[in-house]
């Protein structure tokens, strides 16, 4: 178990107002889940926010595997991106923790500008030094981009914001979130837990309790 405070290169935590007694009284649980495998994550081409991919046959076993794994957690409510593949995941895991499922932009896919749709490889030798720093999982580095895209500093913001929400302004017990490999790598990142691979249909476990995160590695079979 890490405990630590979500940071995005600097502490994005504000005191509460005094009397404010909102503060949790038991842990959240959220389990934060990738979607399963697609067919550009076969072909090994880069997806971010333009290529909607629906999840193959391997892909769905992967996401009924994440729902075995969570069918006994007690989640009240799935947040998912809204994209093809986190969209199907969530179904099929919703399926059998019976919990419905809302939708929400932020959690989309990093915007990786003129790479998307690119083989790694081809990246790899036209953008190498970019590419390269988006490897890198260094908590300091937070301006990175490929042209058109997004920042980890602007990948971290909006991915925390939802975390933080439904932490911290909802009733919500356990939460399960349906998302992306790089922006779960960055909420990794974000909790000093440096892991760039996320593997399709894993599913991470973190709680939060007065103003802190705790990191308990990811579920197994």
């Amino acid at each position: 178990v890490k405990r630590c405070r979500l940071w995005l290169g600097v502490c994005i935590w504000k005191p509460r107002p005094e009397g404010d007694t909102r503060m949790p009284k038991t842990p959240k649980n959220f389990y934060i889940f990738r979607h399963g495998e697609c067919p550009l994550n076969v072909s090994g081409r880069i997806q971010g926010q333009t290529f909607d991919g629906e999840l193959t046959e391997k892909g769905r076993a992967q996401a009924r595997r994440a729902g075995r794994k969570l069918q006994n957690k007690n989640i009240e409510i799935i947040v998912s991106s809204p994209m093809k593949r986190a969209r199907q995941t969530a179904a099929i895991v919703a399926s059998y923790v019976k919990a419905p499922i809302v939708f929400d932009d932020r959690l989309k896919e990093v915007n990786m500008g003129i790479v998307e749709g690119m083989h790694i490889s081809e990246v790899e030798k036209k953008y190498k030094d970019i590419y390269l720093k988006w490897r890198d999982c260094r908590l300091e580095d937070t301006t990175t981009r490929f042209e058109n895209g997004e920042t980890k500093a602007e990948v971290r913001q909006r991915i925390l914001e939802v975390l933080n929400h439904y932490a911290e302004e909802t009733d919500y017990i356990c939460i399960g979130v349906s998302g992306h490999g790089i922006t779960i790598s960055q909420t990794l990142l974000s909790l000093g837990i440096r892991k760039y691979d996320i593997p399709n249909g894993s599913v991470m476990h973190l709680t939060y309790r007065g103003h802190n995160w705790n990191y308990n590695g990811f579920v197994e079979d």
